[in-house]
């Protein structure tokens, strides 16, 4: 019974999504980025949440002015812009990583009201879904979120599968090119030390015949 119930709470944990939650703030028109490294073919969702401080009450609220300015560029790609999202204070972003590598996200926002160029400071609520394929929308009410069917979890747990595939291949392909950089390394070394060796073996013989030559010479020999 111990066992069954583990192999359960297994495959619920499986369920669930790689997420980051986190918060930060941005002053005036400061463009803040993040790094995330994806393998190819992964799904990332984005939800994030802005609010304006207020010097006057010392807390946080949203005007309708405030809007929220996001990108997402392949670094690998020279920057390829994949997302240019302007938006309001709150919502989410959806991409696919077309191919595997670092990808750049960042947001800007226009606190105070004024356009992109304020010097007031919003803070940012963003949770990041990495490797979904059922993606959560916060607008699903309550009732829709309980119906959920036998076969859409056993769908959603193959997807799961095939994103930890997706990463072991990608992470196999990163150890196959460390490895064979260690290899070319290693052999531009191994060339090196030779050619080391030959220029000292020639020097010593050269040395060796000018001594005996000069040792006849002067008759020493």
């Amino acid at each position: 019974m111990h066992s069954s119930m583990a192999f359960i709470a297994i495959a619920l944990l499986a369920l669930v999504s790689h997420v980051q939650g986190l918060y930060f703030y941005l002053e005036g028109s400061e463009r803040k980025c993040f790094i995330e490294e994806l393998p190819q073919d992964t799904l990332v969702v984005g939800y994030y949440n802005a609010e304006e401080f207020v010097p006057d009450s010392n807390t946080f609220n949203q005007p309708s002015t405030l809007g929220v300015q996001i990108t997402v560029e392949e670094i690998f790609d020279n920057n390829h812009r994949v997302v240019n999202q302007r938006g309001a204070a709150n919502g989410k972003f959806t991409f696919t990583a077309a191919d595997s590598g670092e990808h750049k996200i960042c947001f800007q926002t226009n606190v105070g009201g004024s356009g992109w160029f304020s010097r007031q400071t919003a803070k940012i609520s963003l949770d990041i879904a990495i490797g979904e394929t059922k993606v959560f929308d916060k607008t699903t009410t309550h009732t829709s979120e309980k119906i959920t069917t036998l076969v859409e979890k056993a769908q959603e747990l193959t997807q799961r599968l095939n994103d930890i595939k997706r990463e072991q291949v990608f992470q196999r392909e990163r150890e196959a090119e460390f490895r064979d950089q260690s290899e070319s390394t290693n052999g531009r070394v191994v060339k090196w030390s030779i050619i080391q060796l030959l220029v000292i073996g020639a020097t010593c013989a050269w040395q060796l015949h000018h001594l005996r030559s000069f040792f006849v010479k002067q008759k020493l020999v």
